[in-house]
């Protein structure tokens, strides 16, 4: 049995590029998740390979979707060869259990996991210098709440309501409230 196995990181990614490709490669069925790669749990993944049987084949649009690096990689290749099952990466081709075949995926592996690196390394530079270039410049998700609203339910805090109350005149959640507060105070300096 030929199982094929597509996989993107984000809800608002789309499978179907890869599903197109397993079909067109001729696979009997395909398995489908959208989980980060760098998560250590991929459960359709997981129950793939414990479908699997001796003789099949597991095939992947490419090496990243296959493991999340290296020696995620090699182990996995090793597990199936023991296994008695083949690997087909479509932009690579089928590697088998041949000293050939190991040496091409180890290879393979090895750039895959030097490219993320590299993706890595250029997005921490990219935000450090906006750290240093742009002063509106914030990690994360915007802020749902702007100063001004954390502000005002810091005047009621410091008037003498409690985050219950707070939470309940503002909407803002006690866990928002108390990290904001931290921030705010930050930024404002002490008169003493």
């Amino acid at each position: 049995m030929i199982y094929g196995y597509a996989r993107v990181s984000t809800e608002s990614q789309h499978l179907e590029a890869q599903v197109a490709q397993l079909n067109q490669a001729g696979v009997d069925k395909i398995y489908q998740e959208k989980f980060t790669g760098t998560t250590t749990e991929r459960p359709i993944f997981e129950t793939l390979l414990k479908k699997l049987s001796a003789q099949d084949t597991i095939t992947v649009t490419k090496l990243d979707r296959f493991a999340r690096n290296t020696k995620e990689a090699l182990e996995l290749m090793q597990i199936l060869f023991d296994r008695n099952i083949a690997i087909n990466i479509l932009n690579l081709g089928r590697i088998d259990e041949s000293p050939t075949g190991k040496l091409i995926f180890t290879i393979f592996s090895a750039f895959a996991q030097f490219e993320r690196d590299l993706i890595v390394t250029r997005t921490q530079e990219g935000k450090a210098y906006a750290r240093v270039h742009n002063k509106n410049f914030h990690e994360g998700r915007p802020f749902k709440y702007s100063d001004t609203d954390i502000l005002d339910a810091l005047f009621l805090y410091d008037s003498g309501k409690t985050y219950n109350q707070i939470t309940q005149q503002t909407g803002i959640s006690i866990a928002t409230l108390k990290r904001r507060f931290k921030l705010i105070k930050l930024k404002i300096p002490n008169d003493s």
